[in-house]
């Protein structure tokens, strides 16, 4: 049976003003393209193409289209129901993409969680999408998944599918989904949600970002020809696939678009990357900064050939001209800074731009109708090569999350422009440069982590009266996080204050890098002080007595 509560969850919807829709389309951003639409053309166009390279699987792009509709077919016997929403938390396997894409197909909405989230942020994610369903590999990276599907369906008892890659137990297998393929459904509306891409929230957990057919389709299409995208690439995914920017900067769904090659790495490391990018002549790879910088390092004492490499994407944080000098002495090939956000806008270095701005710059927006605006902390713009706030809107921009009216009124203004929480300076040209978070966000290697969360966590603790979480500059990770705790009682041991966070079902890299010990927190005359201002002392002092032996660290 289907979902019981499809008649009263919230519907799912990202919608621009008529004007806007009219804008778009007659500038051809928007062409009615589907997912389902452009799959099956490119099934049809390269069949014999290999389009997935993954493990000891190839597939080519008639394979892929088999496999996408075999899966759909049979998600709808289970009992699914189209605008159903689906978790889909595999690593980098070919089953995530032909999964996602079955989801597509049956006009299911997949919901992407990344393989390091737990109990506490897939259940948030089921609850706050309403899903009904739950798509898992066995084990990835050593973690049995079947353990976390029993426990969401014990927390939240609607999602009532789980699939499992692999050995399903109790479960039901996505090698043996099987239907009638006569009754799948026609391709979807072009501006329906697609699915729900996962927002690093800045207060608390992940919010969900509805992304359409139109314009996600795109972003990507447009990033191809920014990219050098076409049907000669080989584009590997070395971060996790449910990223944003290895979706679709351009990505594998970009590559997939342009009858690429995809090369699904089942690691980020060289020891995983290098072998493959040899023997698949891989063209293209985005990083972030900190593997970037251990690749080009690799790079020097590697046996494997990696001349085929062509262009080299960094994102998902600020590459420092000094790290990109050494990226592209490392590696040898064109770098191309990345800087954008799963809610929207991309920027892009191009590949013929001059050294200063491919160095310097985050770069500048894909489209022309990107609106970019830098303003004060009061809103007024600011003038060109100060630091602002950066807000914007455009055709593959959101206007909206998905059930969350309180983060809907801090995050777009009411002419809807996304306030980012980053802070920039634009230059001649529209080039970004990135000066950091506006919020307590902490870019830890690309991956969000909220300081509240995990104050949150941590002040559960029996053994912590207060505590407050801040990033610190690392020259490896780009920022690191730091708990500053104040004890109650006898003072913990830091790793059993980490082991706490660890054992709370949160994903590993949230846990704090560092927890430094203090007395007490500054205060302002009437003992009042805000977050946002606690954590800027904090960080400040401690930067500022880095080598002070006074607080007792790990």
């Amino acid at each position: 049976m289907g979902n019981p509560q499809s008649a009263t969850r919230l519907p799912l919807r990202q919608v621009w003003p008529d004007a806007f829709v009219a804008r778009y389309r007659a500038a051809g951003y928007w062409r009615g393209e589907t997912f389902p639409g452009f799959l099956r053309e490119r099934a049809q166009r390269h069949a014999d193409d290999v389009a997935v390279v993954g493990g000891d699987t190839r597939w080519t792009y008639a394979r892929l289209w088999d496999e996408v509709e075999r899966i759909a077919a049979g998600f709808l016997a289970q009992g699914l129901q189209p605008g159903d929403r689906v978790i889909v938390q595999l690593g980098n396997i070919p089953e995530f993409i032909a999964v996602a894409c079955a989801l597509f197909r049956a006009r299911l909405v997949p919901v992407y969680a990344l393989p390091a989230h737990r109990i506490t942020e897939v259940a948030h994610f089921a609850r706050k999408a309403e899903a009904s369903g739950y798509v898992v590999a066995e084990r990835y990276e050593g973690f049995d998944y079947r353990t976390l599907a029993r426990e969401l369906q014990a927390e939240v008892p609607a999602v009532g599918h789980v699939f499992v890659v692999g050995d399903a137990q109790e479960f039901t297998s996505v090698s043996a989904l099987e239907g009638d393929r006569a009754a799948l459904p026609g391709d979807p509306d072009p501006q329906s949600v697609a699915f729900l891409q996962i927002s690093g929230g800045s207060t608390g957990l992940s919010k969900l970002i509805p992304r359409t057919h139109d314009d996600y389709i795109y972003s990507f299409r447009a990033s191809n020809a920014l990219c050098g995208i076409d049907r000669d690439s080989v584009y590997m995914v070395a971060l996790p696939a449910a990223h944003n920017f290895p979706m679709s900067s351009p990505g594998f769904f970009g590559a997939l678009y342009a009858g690429a090659r995809v090369v699904l790495s089942p690691g980020p490391g060289p020891d995983a990357a290098f072998p493959l990018i040899a023997r698949e002549r891989v063209t293209c790879v985005g990083l972030v900064p900190p593997l970037a910088l251990l690749w080009a390092d690799a790079a020097a004492k590697t046996t494997h050939d990696l001349s085929s490499l062509q262009v080299v994407q960094v994102g998902g944080a600020k590459l420092v001209p000094e790290a990109a000098r050494r990226v592209v002495a490392g590696l040898g090939c064109t770098l191309q800074q990345v800087f954008g956000m799963a809610e929207g806008l991309v920027n892009y270095t191009r590949l013929d731009d001059p050294d200063d701005i491919v160095l310097e710059t985050q770069g500048r927006p894909i489209s022309p109708d990107d609106e970019v605006l830098v303003v004060d902390d009061h809103g007024n713009p600011v003038p060109e090569g100060e630091v602002g706030h950066l807000l914007t809107r455009g055709p593959y921009t959101i206007r909206g999350y998905h059930n969350d009216e309180a983060a809907n009124a801090r995050a777009f203004t009411d002419d809807g422009y996304y306030r980012t929480g980053d802070m920039v300076q634009r230059l001649p040209g529209g080039y970004l440069v990135v000066q950091g978070r506006a919020t307590d966000h902490i870019n830890r290697a690309g991956e969000k982590i909220s300081a509240e969360e995990i104050e949150d966590h941590l002040l559960a603790h029996p053994q912590v009266f207060d505590a407050a979480v801040v990033s610190i500059p690392d020259a490896f990770l780009g920022e690191r996080s730091c708990a500053f705790v104040i004890a109650r009682g006898e003072q913990p041991r830091p790793a059993a204050l980490k082991a706490w966070v660890r054992g709370r079902g949160l994903a590993a890299f949230k846990v704090p890098d560092q927890v430094v010990f203090v007395d007490a927190f500054d205060t302002t005359a009437v003992g009042k002080i805000s977050r946002r201002e606690l954590r800027a002392q904090l960080r400040e002092r401690f930067l500022a007595h880095a080598a002070a032996p006074a607080a007792k660290t790990t």
